[in-house]
């Protein structure tokens, strides 16, 4: 990942994702088209978290055009809860669910001139596949299943990371630009106070502390190992454009390379 540059010592490439296309009929989230313009990959609902056809296909046909690369944000059915809230499911049912949603999108990132090339779960779906390893599995074999060429993004040091490398993916570990973390490296409750930062300069500066060192501040107080290369910058909270390009602007400035870790749209 390190490469000497000239004249600015040591550089690190790093992708910049974000969770895209949440909006769903006349309902919108976020501000795709100005994430868009900051991030590197795009993390696109599939339709059972959000998302309706028509907002995929246009997420797929500007990320397309922008050359951001495009993954499958599979997620539990739950259009209500924002698939947040847990469902217990058989895994070879889980196994169908994330074939289908990965398929849905693929055919709108097809048709816009590109194609999916990795699967990040949502929410609830996302925890559960970090700490629980039959979930984990059941996603693995899931991608592996419609396309072992995918990769598959999770959180860093999860079973969802060890389980799609064991399956043979390309398995990307990531980090979250505002999100606050345990001393265990796992993300804090989004039910606990202070689980999600806000001030942009704090958020930029844990972003090039993890793109740099590798490690972040837990809410602890202790430093833990983050070693990320991917970094989500969330696109539905309160001032996301802000926040997305203050973390732009201080990972260029200490001289780490963004671009997409799957080499850019198919």
């Amino acid at each position: 990942m390190d490469q000497a540059v000239a004249g600015t010592g040591p550089r690190r490439t790093v992708d910049l994702n974000s969770d895209l296309g949440e909006g769903f009929g006349r309902w919108s989230l976020g501000d795709d088209e100005a994430i868009l313009q900051l991030v590197t990959s795009a993390n696109v609902a599939c339709g059972f978290h959000a998302g309706d056809p028509s907002t995929l296909r246009r997420v797929c046909t500007r990320a397309a055009e922008r050359g951001v690369g495009i993954g499958a944000q599979v997620s539990y059915r739950d259009l209500a809860g924002f698939g947040r809230r847990f469902i217990a499911m058989d895994p070879e049912e889980l196994i169908d669910e994330v074939i289908y949603q990965i398929a849905a999108l693929d055919g709108f990132a097809r048709i816009a001139g590109s194609r999916v090339t990795y699967v990040k779960p949502h929410g609830a779906l996302y925890n559960a596949a970090a700490g629980d390893p039959e979930i984990a599995e059941a996603i693995a074999r899931a991608v592996r299943t419609y396309d072992p060429s995918l990769a598959v993004l999770g959180l860093a040091g999860s079973h969802l990371v060890r389980e799609a490398h064991s399956a043979g993916l390309t398995a990307v570990p990531e980090a979250f630009a505002d999100r606050a973390y345990t001393a265990d490296g796992l993300l804090v409750s989004r039910r606990e106070p202070g689980a999600v930062l806000h001030d942009p300069e704090i958020i930029a500066a844990r972003c090039v502390q993890i793109a740099t060192e590798s490690t972040v501040e837990a809410v602890d107080g202790t430093t833990i190992t983050v070693d990320a290369r991917s970094i989500c910058v969330h696109g539905d909270t309160d001032g996301a454009v802000g926040i997305a390009q203050a973390v732009r602007r201080a990972l260029e400035g200490a001289g780490v390379e963004l671009r997409p870790f799957t080499g850019g749209p198919g």
